[in-house]
């Protein structure tokens, strides 16, 4: 039988349980992916461990909380196995790449048509599978802080797996990047444009000795107040710092608070609308996607104490 990762109850990643599941059936619209990799992301231990912030009624199913106990798995890559009747541009044995999609932690999935996206030949399955959450939301934030050409971006979390495709999207769009990090993980970023400082006390003036020039705008992945604190400090501008995680302190600081919590910016189009482009930029060696370590659908529970333990550079994996 096909199995499903699932929480029994909320609380620490030991309620996570391998399940059996009846293999399911196309929609009409739709497709059976069999999953070959499974994207980890810490929005999969916020859904069960009641940590998760509170989100208002029209947010719920976005956020994955409608459910009383959650799906696992936001995205997904695989082999297209069944086609749904309306389906025509999608063929039984495709490789894809599947976002946005529910319940990716299991052996099969369905999904809609319009969530597929042709697996690129050049990467392979863990990274087809750790592509697009982070990736899309790399995008959102730095959207959202307007960085382009010129700029001058300070990356909070920048060896992480959101703060690795900030990194290499903002340095191709032509900013400078200054991302904190963890000392181990200075030399990835450096290889991939940006300059690194340690995060910790003094981290404002290891920032302005790093960017003389001065810092335009700041993205934080990390969520620390710390991050925040500097981001006021060094941006003049509140409307060039966005942050997607971190304490209620924000609300009051008149910076761009993404997610799907009251008052924050979801960003879905502008999310749905980049997908397109990631696949080609990881198709064509532009953008890298890092996976630090994979693991077996079983293990599903490990996987989560080491994203949560926070020492990871890049994405963790799930291989069904």
């Amino acid at each position: 039988m096909p199995r499903i990762v699932r929480p029994t109850a909320y609380g620490t990643p030991d309620v996570l349980t391998v399940t059996e599941a009846p293999t399911p059936s196309a929609a009409a619209d739709g497709v059976v992916v069999e999953v070959r990799a499974a994207g980890v992301n810490p929005i999969d231990w916020k859904l069960y461990s009641g940590a998760f912030h509170d989100v208002d009624d029209d947010h719920k199913d976005a956020a994955g909380l409608a459910a009383s106990m959650p799906s696992l798995g936001l995205e997904c890559a695989g082999v297209v196995t069944e086609v749904g009747a309306e389906v025509t541009d999608v063929r039984v044995g495709d490789e894809v790449i599947v976002y946005p999609v529910t319940a990716a932690y299991a052996d099969y999935i369905t999904a809609p048509a319009d969530a597929l996206f042709r697996k690129p030949a050049q990467i392979d399955w863990a990274q087809a599978g750790a592509l697009m959450l982070t990736g899309t939301t790399a995008v959102h934030a730095l959207h959202a802080a307007g960085v382009g050409a010129g700029d001058t971006v300070l990356v909070h979390g920048g060896s992480g797996g959101v703060g690795l495709m900030a990194v290499q999207l903002a340095t191709a769009a032509g900013a400078t990047v200054i991302a904190t990090a963890a000392e181990r993980n200075h030399a990835l970023l450096r290889e991939l444009g940006a300059t690194p400082v340690v995060y910790g006390p003094g981290l404002a003036d290891r920032v302005r000795a790093a960017a003389p020039q001065g810092v335009t705008a700041a993205v934080d992945f990390a969520g620390t107040d710390e991050a925040l604190d500097v981001s006021l400090e060094l941006v003049a501008d509140r409307d060039r710092i966005s942050s997607i995680t971190g304490s209620p302190r924000r609300a009051a600081t008149g910076i761009k608070s993404l997610g799907y919590g009251p008052g924050e910016d979801a960003g879905a189009e502008l999310r749905n609308a980049a997908r397109g482009e990631l696949v080609e930029r990881a198709g064509s060696g532009a953008l890298r996607v890092i996976v630090d370590a994979t693991f077996p659908l079983a293990e599903a529970a490990k996987a989560h104490e080491v994203g949560i333990a926070g020492h990871a550079p890049g994405k963790l994996v799930l291989i069904p």
